[in-house]
């Protein structure tokens, strides 16, 4: 399982689930299931997860009914998938983000761990557009992701625990 990012700014949260891996990794990375665990975020894609497809989530007080938020425009640039069994490989996908706020990457790793069983990480280091070097914006995100990561994966393993 990859360390937490070292890059300044950058967060990641870690979670066993009971679950095999290529259901939780079906779900984690299909974005259209994202609005139901982000918080006050709505979500569109292009299709289904898939190297190449387009993710517009936009988040704020009242995004889930229609209202403005703050934009994140995204691309799948990364999708290779987890080994079936304990001891394969991890599956990655990787969200780059395209403005015109937000920049910076999200990764989301699914590591096989038992046949019905799996630990996830899911890492973003967010810096702003704009003047301000990325380092110091990236710091600024970091703790409002940390905690929107934890409740992500939270609600996540609930309803995966649920089917």
């Amino acid at each position: 399982m990859p360390t937490p990012p070292a890059a300044p700014g950058a967060v990641a949260v870690t979670r066993a689930l009971p679950v095999p891996a290529a259901a939780a990794w079906a779900a984690l990375t299909d974005a259209r299931r994202h609005a139901a665990w982000v918080p006050l975020t709505r979500v569109r894609t292009d299709g289904p997860p898939r190297l190449g497809t387009r993710v517009e989530a936009v988040s704020g007080p009242g995004a889930r009914r229609g209202l403005p938020g703050f934009v994140d425009r995204m691309v799948v640039t990364r999708y290779d998938a987890p080994g079936a069994d304990a001891g394969g490989a991890a599956g990655v996908a990787v969200f780059t983000k395209r403005g015109p706020v937000l920049l910076g990457e999200a990764t989301i790793v699914v590591l096989p761990t038992g046949p019905g069983a799996c630990r996830v990480t899911w890492s973003e280091r967010v810096p702003l557009a704009g003047p301000l070097p990325a380092a110091l914006t990236a710091r600024l995100t970091a703790p409002v992701l940390g905690l929107m990561l934890r409740v992500v994966l939270h609600r996540a393993a609930r309803d995966l625990r649920a089917g």
